[in-house]
């Protein structure tokens, strides 16, 4: 196993147990795998091969090869990181607010059940909120946090310097390792969205992985 992908230490059943029930009290759906290959085989039985996958911007997901493998088995797979140019990344993010499902990664989630995330252009929490049919949400364990407010930090200074220079953005908080709200014009962290439930208790699930991965 290698050190993206180290099993998580401090999950244990009771606290799997736990989320898993605040999350049903907010009609989100919880599953536990114990590791990603289980999650990416529940996810291809899932959706079939007629109906359309909007793919989120995920360092998980692409390590899970998701839009490799619905893609070859014949699904039409609306990813904006596959797009050759400026033009078709704007129709692939539009295409996916459409889709029958969506699957993307998330920044953090809390014991309490709350998912947050921090977008640059918006479209992935976006299709998260409305839109698409059905909604994967694929989480390492090193994501989960015991607060909301654990959470919240976590998403500001640790998740976002690290997408920000990924994307080749180089805001403060790339070399200071921490979020200064900055106004900087490489800001990456333009909409901070806490997901507190759903309306259709139906539509959202949640995949967490007793794994590292990810950001």
């Amino acid at each position: 196993m290698n050190n993206d992908m180290k099993r998580g230490t401090w999950m244990e059943k009771e606290n799997v147990d736990v989320l898993i029930k605040n999350l049903a009290d907010r009609n989100i759906e919880g599953y536990w795998f114990e590791d990603f290959a289980a999650a990416k085989t529940k996810i291809m039985n899932m959706i079939s091969v007629s109906e359309s996958v909007g793919i989120g911007n995920s360092i998980t997901l692409k390590n899970m090869e998701l839009s490799f493998e619905l893609s070859k088995r014949g699904n039409l797979v609306f990813d904006k990181t596959l797009a050759k140019n400026k033009e078709e990344i704007r129709a692939l993010k539009r295409k996916a607010l459409l889709s029958d499902w969506y699957i993307t990664g998330t920044n953090a989630i809390s014991m309490d059940g709350h998912i947050v995330n921090m977008d640059h252009s918006g479209n992935r929490v976006a299709a998260m909120l409305y839109g698409p049919n059905h909604v994967i949400v694929v989480i390492g364990i090193n994501k989960v946090t015991k607060t909301l407010d654990e959470a919240i930090y976590r998403v500001r200074n640790i998740a976002s310097p690290k997408n920000a220079k990924r994307a080749g953005m180089n805001p403060p908080c790339v070399d200071l390792e921490q979020c200064v709200d900055c106004k900087s014009p490489e800001r990456v962290c333009n909409n901070l969205v806490i997901i507190e439930g759903q309306n259709d208790k139906k539509r959202m699930k949640v995949f967490i992985v007793n794994e590292n991965n990810g950001f």
